[in-house]
């Protein structure tokens, strides 16, 4: 039955998991409206023929007053239906926003005009995104120059790329297949070639193919960038972001071990709870950090001066999300180990 109606609103293929709820509360929804409305033509058709006036017949009278049942019937159908598409949408919408635990983390960055993607191991890719069937893989997606908006029908999943900070999607496929991606934000003159494709690998193919890419020299292109820049490193992102970190000086003002300094310890960071100036908690995830980076007074941690300089323009999309990484890979040495958030204040200008 879905596949029918699949095919009679002409929608591509239902390639996630994700795509077969949409479509089963889009053909809900579909369903009983056209239901209804053919109920209401049939009965209004009937009456129209059964109690059609002629001449000779004298005026209704007197006035028809219709008990309350049923007013309150017809008022609580439509009612329960409208609050039962609404609970669904709901139920989806907070699970599609709430990756699974273990998923794949693939960073995706939008430029004018093309897609890159990079891996947490090491690999990456221009305009083609490999990921394993069978596999929820959550996109944590930014931009380097103007808004895009990456959009992949048959997954029927859709997120703005916003310069400077990172959203994240997921979704899971099935089973191995090739889907279109598409910039569905318009972002210049070549925003209608801004296309990629994702292609979903059995988990043994896309294994192998995640080894032979680290042991690659240049990432992956695809037959829409024939020549495109590649700035991405091979190696562990990680391994990256603490090189990258050590360029930048992070390490004047941030610690690996905990110890208090003139910045929160990186030890621990990532998804910690941190209380702000303005009173406000806040769980430093990557959208958080990503921020801190780019927009370092927007969001200062209490007890700690705003001294931090911002990076905006000075770090890749590529550099970012291999600091985030790193920040990520950092682990108290205990589960459950405190980390000291004492700071140590320093003479400052600003």
């Amino acid at each position: 039955m879905s596949e029918l109606m699949r095919r009679m609103l002409f929608l591509p293929e239902a390639a996630s998991t994700f795509a077969t709820r949409v479509d089963g509360l889009h053909f809900f929804v579909i369903g009983m409206s056209m239901l209804v409305a053919t109920g209401l033509a049939v009965v209004g058709l009937v009456f129209l023929v059964r109690y059609k006036r002629r001449p000779g017949d004298a005026p209704t009278t007197p006035r028809v007053e219709a008990p309350h049942w049923m007013e309150a019937l017809f008022l609580s159908l439509p009612l329960t239906f409208f609050l039962l598409w609404f609970v669904i949408g709901f139920l989806d919408f907070s699970w599609f926003n709430s990756p699974p635990r273990g998923a794949l983390d693939v960073y995706v960055m939008g430029k004018q005009w093309m897609w890159k993607f990079a891996y947490a191991d090491g690999p990456s890719s221009v305009g083609v995104l490999y990921v394993p069937a069978g596999r929820p893989v959550r996109l944590l997606i930014t931009s380097r120059d103007v808004i895009h908006s990456f959009f992949v029908p048959d997954f029927r999943v859709k997120h703005d790329a916003v310069p400077g900070r990172y959203t994240q999607i997921w979704f899971e496929a099935p089973r191995p297949g090739r889907h279109a991606i598409y910039c569905t934000e318009y972002c210049g003159l070549m925003h209608s070639r801004m296309r990629g494709e994702v292609v979903v690998l059995a988990p043994a193919d896309f294994e192998a193919w995640s080894a032979q890419e680290q042991g690659g020299d240049v990432a992956t292109l695809s037959p829409f960038h024939e020549g495109a820049e590649v700035e991405e490193a091979r190696g562990p992102m990680a391994a990256r972001g603490r090189r990258v970190a050590a360029e930048k000086g992070c390490f004047k003002c941030h610690t690996e071990d905990g110890t208090p300094h003139i910045g929160p310890t990186w030890l621990g960071l990532y998804l910690r709870v941190e209380r702000l100036k303005s009173g406000e908690d806040i769980v430093a995830d990557e959208a958080y950090l990503t921020r801190s980076m780019m927009d370092p007074d927007a969001q200062v941690v209490a007890g700690f001066l705003p001294v931090m300089p911002t990076y905006l323009g000075q770090l890749s999309a590529t550099d970012a999300a291999a600091l985030v990484e790193y920040i990520k890979s950092l682990r108290p040495a205990r589960p459950g180990e405190a980390v000291s958030q004492e700071p140590v204040y320093v003479p400052t200008s600003r």
